[in-house]
Parts: C-alpha cells; structure tokens; sequence
C-alpha cells in the first residue's frame, strides 16, 4: 500500500504501549504487580479465528493493529490533537497542535516465529487556530521567539512475538535487566459490538540532554515520560480471518517535560499532549491539509516504511542530542 493519504494504523505509539504492557508483566511475574487480563464470558474474545486468552492469538492481533500480516504491505497510523503547558498556580494553556503518523512494515523473525516490525514516524506542531505548520514559536512563559523542531524518528523498531518484547533501550540510556520472557496477554475486553484495549507506559531513564551540556534544552539530568493509550475494534473485524490489518479509533495522551526547543530549561511545569489516533479514515479528513503538504515536501522518506531492521531506535528527545546543538544564552 503505497502512500495516497489513505487509511492508517499507529505504529511508534503501539510500541510504546506494548512495551509498557511488557515492564507490568515483569512486574507481575516477579510477584510485584499484576497484569490486566481479558474479560472472562465473552466468547468474541475467544474465536472463531484468533483466541485472545493464548499468546499466540495475542501475537496475531498486535501485528494486525500495528502493521499488516500481509508482508507486502506497508500500514500507517495517524494522530492528531493538541499540547497544552501546565504550570503551578496558573490555568493550562492550549499551545500548539501536534499531528503525524507513523508508517510500518512487518518482517518475518529469524526465529521463525513472529515478526520484527519496522517503523518511521513524523510529528508536525501546527498553529491551532490556521492550520500551518510552525517553524517559529512565540514562547507564552518567555516571550521569547524560539525555532519549532518537528518529530522525525527512523526508525522506531520492535519485535511482535508470543511473550512480551523488552521496554526501549533508547540507545543505552534506558538499560535495564532484561525481564524474563512473560507471554504475551493483554487486556482486551468486550463492550457492546466493539474490543478495547487500555494500556500505558510510565519511562524514568536518563536524560540525553543533560544540563551542563544543554542547559536551556534539558528539564533535568532525568527523563520522565508517560503515554495513554485507548484503542477500539470492531469485535467483528477482530475475528474476520481475510482482514489481514485492522482499522481501529482511539486516544493517545503524553505527559513529558517541556519541549527542548521550547528553551525552558529546569523551569517548573511540563507538557500536555492530548491526541485522536486510528486507522481508516483519509488524512485530509483527520489532520490539517497545511500538515499534510509539509509532510510530503519536508519529509519524503517518511511516506514509506522501511525495509530493513535498522538499530538503535531512539525517541525524539535521544534524536534532538544527535541532530541539533545547544542554544546559545538568552539575550
């Protein structure tokens, strides 16, 4: 599937929520947390075509959300909405729109069982009440005009297996033990004619912008991240054995640190992301028609999935320390 501004399937955020799924199932083998396990009584969940109490019917369902077990296919995945900044004392204020999407493609596993799924991504802030995308950003908590740095993540790589992949390693800076081999069950339940899955992810791991290198960037020597999931399917299209992708609506909300490039430094406060994500719907309908312009004249790579496993998959923020360079002293 070639891209023509049709229908999407979120890639990188799917990633992140699995891997957050991941580190609580850690937790729960090691007696120290539980996992949320799928509704009991719905026979939707359990057939005909893909049993989600067992592992691998999970492992089916997970590479049909996030790409397509049609290996000659390519999927994407949009999201659209909004960052506010939140600060003590003060009321929320809505800042900037934020949309993308990420584009994925499956690959077979060496092992012989499984998937590695392959992914880039593009986010874009845009000006809420145009439309436009923003180069330039007039900085409400400074007054200061500083220059907007878009999401541009290739890759963001994971593995679809019968037991849960490792969380990010972002490089290094989020090295942990690895957990032992959990299978793979997440809780999917039945409501009305539709299946959900809620998921989410707590990160606490090094900062790559530390702040006697970045000291206008860095909101700290830590990074701390989390990210809100909520996907729905149509309990019939779960179980339709020929659909070999599968389009699904949802939200996707994140609580990080001030933006880097917002030039805030350890200031107190951080960002609100508040998103739509799905899939099946046409970008011109879900996202700004200036967004989707910029996309195809700034980032032309990205309107395609790679082909190959590529390491190390980093995040935005591991990506800004490569590409850019620190601010100079505010005047």
């Amino acid at each position: 599937m070639d891209w023509q501004r049709r229908e999407l399937l979120l890639g990188g955020v799917s990633t992140l929520a699995l891997a957050g799924v991941a580190m609580e199932a850690a937790a729960s083998a090691a007696g120290t947390g539980a996992v949320g396990s799928a509704a009991a009584g719905a026979d939707v969940l359990k057939g005909p075509y893909l049993d989600l109490s067992t592992p691998r019917g999970n492992m089916l369902a997970v590479a049909r959300m996030t790409a397509d077990l049609d290996l000659t296919k390519q999927k994407t995945g949009w999201y659209n909405g909004f960052v506010s900044g939140v600060r003590a004392g003060e009321p929320v204020k809505d800042l900037f729109g934020f949309a993308g999407f990420g584009m994925a493609r499956l690959l077979p596993h060496e092992s012989g069982t499984g998937y590695r799924k392959v992914l880039r991504e593009v986010g874009i802030y845009y000006d809420l009440k145009s439309g436009e995308p923003l180069e330039e950003f007039l900085n409400p908590y400074t007054s200061e005009k500083v220059r907007v740095v878009p999401v541009a993540n290739d890759p963001f790589n994971t593995t679809i297996q019968e037991y849960f992949p490792p969380p990010p390693n972002y490089g290094g800076l989020n090295a942990t033990t690895p957990p032992p081999k959990v299978p793979l069950q997440l809780p999917w339940k039945k409501q009305g004619d539709y299946i959900t899955l809620e998921r989410h992810i707590h990160l606490f791991y090094k900062n790559a912008l530390q702040p006697d290198k970045w000291p206008r960037e860095s909101a700290g020597p830590m990074t701390r991240v989390s990210e809100f999931f909520t996907y729905f399917f149509r309990a019939a299209d779960m179980q339709n054995s020929a659909m070999t992708s599968l389009n699904f609506h949802g939200t996707w909300s994140r609580i990080t640190p001030w933006l880097p490039w917002m030039l805030m430094g350890q200031a107190e406060g951080h960002c609100q992301y508040m998103c739509y994500q799905g899939s099946g719907q046409d970008l011109g309908d879900v996202m700004p028609r200036a967004v989707l312009d910029y996309i195809e004249k700034k980032f032309p790579l990205y309107l395609n999935a790679p082909t190959k496993w590529v390491d190390p998959s980093l995040s935005s923020i591991e990506r800004y320390a490569l590409e850019q360079t620190p601010a100079p002293p505010k005047k």
